[in-house]
């Protein structure tokens, strides 16, 4: 996994200061890969509490990321119980690393 532990600590805070000491966060994609170079942070949190608005929550996450972990680009998936899976969910769930 190509995350600090100042990273990982950072994403953490941010995650269950905005969605709850209970959500679930995994890194998906190619930062998994230790091999690889490059590419953005993709990550994917689960919350077993409905949200009024998932995508503004993801973004409104994002940015707080942004600003926490300097100029890179973040992706965030939110998954809750109302959330119709899509096949991204499934690969971020099956390649995913908790976090």
């Amino acid at each position: 996994m190509r995350l600090t532990s100042q990273q990982i600590a950072t994403i953490r805070k941010a995650v269950a200061e905005q969605l709850g000491e209970d959500a679930r966060v995994r890194l998906f994609g190619s930062r998994v890969d230790d091999a690889a170079r490059g590419g953005d942070i993709d990550l994917l949190v689960e919350t077993d509490r409905i949200l009024a608005n998932r995508p503004a929550e993801a973004s409104r996450l994002a940015a707080k990321l942004q600003l926490a972990l300097g100029d890179q680009r973040i992706d965030v998936l939110i998954i809750d119980p109302a959330t119709r899976m899509q096949p991204i969910h499934k690969v971020a769930r099956e390649t995913g690393v908790a976090l």
